[in-house]
Order: C-alpha cells, then sequence, then structure tokens
C-alpha cells in the first residue's frame, strides 16, 4: 500500500495538491481539475484535459480525405435528402 497523502481545508475551502499528486497527474499552475462524486462516497480528481489532448487517441483508418472529397460527400447526402422528402 503506498503512503497516504493529506491536504488542510483553508477557511476558504481550498487545500494544496500534494507535490507527489501534482507531478503524477503532470499538474502545472493554472491548469484545471474536474471532482467526480461517485454514488459509492468516493471522490476522483482528474486534470481536466483540452481537446487537443485526445489528438491521436484513436489512430486513423486508411488515407486522410481531401477538402474536396467532404465537400462532394456534403452535396451527395444534401441530394439524397432532398430526393427522399415527399413533394408538397
Amino acid at each position: 500500500m503506498e503512503a497516504e497523502l493529506e491536504s488542510a481545508i483553508t477557511a476558504k475551502g481550498q487545500a494544496t495538491i500534494p507535490k507527489e499528486i501534482r507531478e503524477y497527474l503532470k499538474l502545472k499552475p493554472g491548469d484545471r481539475v474536474k471532482f467526480f462524486k461517485h454514488p459509492n462516497g468516493t471522490v476522483v480528481l482528474l486534470p481536466k484535459l483540452p481537446a487537443s489532448a485526445m489528438r491521436g487517441m484513436l489512430g486513423r483508418k486508411g488515407r486522410a480525405v481531401t477538402l474536396e472529397e467532404m465537400n462532394e460527400a456534403v452535396a451527395g447526402g444534401a441530394l439524397d435528402k432532398a430526393r427522399r422528402r415527399p413533394r408538397q
């Protein structure tokens, strides 16, 4: 079992995150954290990551699509939708 870490709560409701935890979570001054309260009573603190941190997590299947191909796909989808719409 690892050593327990603790911190005191100030009159303003603030606490210092112990250095070992800040280093483990790679937190720097100005970073934000999120708190999650679970039904079993536990609370979890996690760093709030920017969306850019997820870049590359899923990998890429196939080749990259060009902007022209995207525009053609959008136009084709709009045309298909228009054809399916009943006339009034």
